[in-house]
């Protein structure tokens, strides 16, 4: 005998295929999340009109970093503790706002009047090194800050897959916010 069918079994076939293809898709998407690149380069650069030393004072003690770092601006009561000096110096913030957030910065290496690095800390986050590196070009300074990151690196595992594309945005994200901060330290660097 044949299947009967009855009027309701075609709309619930296609809403059976259609709930498959959305498992399936799903399914992709939380897998390339674990298996594309999850290493991100930042990198941004400006010419200041300042000898090397002058802006070397400006990026290598985090008490200057209010004056130019475009994320003060965005919470001037974020809270903030600044520890040590030289090499480990740590800064530490916490703000409401989630353009700033919560993390550390500690500086790592520092190579007067020529680089200097950061290792950052932030949480759920994950963590970052950032570089400063200060080339003179005749009487001016070539100031070049980049980052470098793993999305998925201190991430919770379920957060991973996100993460991983949100790394495909950094560029343009924290790129304009390294644009900013550079044209900031360069009018302070002039002025």
């Amino acid at each position: 005998m044949p299947p009967i069918h009855t009027p309701g079994d075609r709309p619930m076939n296609l809403l059976k295929k259609f709930v498959g293809f959305l498992v399936v898709l799903i399914a992709l998407v939380v897998a390339g999340g674990y298996l594309l690149p999850s290493t991100v380069h930042v990198e941004r650069d400006i010419l200041v009109d300042a000898p090397p030393e002058q802006v070397y004072a400006l990026i290598s003690d985090f008490h200057a970093w209010d004056d130019w770092s475009p994320w003060a601006k965005l919470d001037p009561n974020a809270e903030m503790t600044i520890s040590g000096s030289g090499v480990d110096q740590t800064m530490t913030w916490a703000s409401e706002n989630p353009q700033v957030g919560k993390g550390t910065q500690t500086i790592v290496t520092m190579d007067a009047p020529k680089s200097l690095q950061t290792h950052l800390e932030l949480g759920d986050m994950g963590k970052a090194d950032a570089h400063f590196t200060l080339q003179p070009e005749a009487d001016q300074t070539r100031v070049v800050w980049s980052l470098d990151t793993d999305m998925r690196e201190g991430v919770p595992t379920l957060k991973q897959p996100i993460n991983t594309y949100f790394g495909f945005l950094m560029d343009s994200m924290l790129g304009s916010d390294y644009e900013t901060g550079l044209q900031n330290l360069k009018d302070l660097a002039e002025g």
